[in-house]
């Protein structure tokens, strides 16, 4: 495995090329407040290329301009439209399935740019979703759901305060597309990468539901 910065028209990260062909290629964002260097996503980016998956961990527009902060919701379309340009810039990495995601708002943004264009990916994989915000469950980001096309694989912590199990099973009602929802015990939102086995739960989930080749 080998693992090569990137930065290349509007699209900066970390690429991880398995050892022989990619059997698939992963294009993961992270959450709001983080970069592409986020434990979670490096932790997953390894189990994944360990298995010969190609993954790219990116940084999403907003972050590019300021290494510290949270996104605003006015640049929400320029963070999808970055997600978009990963997917077409890492795309011919294989000729397997593409999988786009991340993990919270990273993950948030890839689905409604998936809902909004199918076309981008193959599906969709989702770390700590944030249904809606700590104690506010009135507040459901939902209203995409309906839209998406493509399988989606959720990884969820138990102790989530963005979303209960109860909850995230009833908004993945909402998608028509195969779905399925892995529950971990005993984490909450960061999933704990370094101790919780989440990354190869996380990979092993996605070789299996996105019928990924070796």
């Amino acid at each position: 495995m080998t693992v090569t910065e990137w930065d290349s028209e509007g699209v900066v990260g970390a690429l991880h090329r398995p050892s022989g062909t990619a059997a698939a290629m992963v294009v993961l964002a992270h959450g709001a407040g983080s970069n592409h260097n986020a434990a979670i996503l490096r932790a997953i980016a390894e189990a994944l290329s360990e298995r010969g998956v190609a993954v790219a961990r990116i940084d999403l527009p907003y972050r590019q301009k300021r290494p510290k902060g949270p996104p605003s919701p006015s640049g929400a379309a320029a963070d999808r439209a970055g997600i978009v340009a990963a997917c077409e810039a890492f795309r011919d990495e294989s000729t397997g399935p593409l999988i786009v995601g991340g993990h919270s708002y990273g993950g948030r943004q890839a689905s409604m740019a998936v809902a909004e264009n199918g076309d981008i990916a193959d599906g969709l994989l989702l770390t700590s979703y944030p249904l809606h915000p700590p104690g506010k469950p009135d507040r459901l980001r939902t209203e995409h759901l309906p839209s998406i096309t493509r399988p989606t694989l959720v990884v969820h912590g138990v102790s989530d305060p963005f979303g209960s199990t109860e909850e995230l099973t009833a908004a993945l009602a909402l998608i028509e597309a195969p779905t399925r929802l892995i529950d971990l015990p005993k984490v909450g939102h960061d999933l704990k990468p370094d101790r919780s086995g989440s990354p190869v739960l996380t990979a092993d989930a996605a070789i299996e539901f996105f019928g990924i080749a070796g």
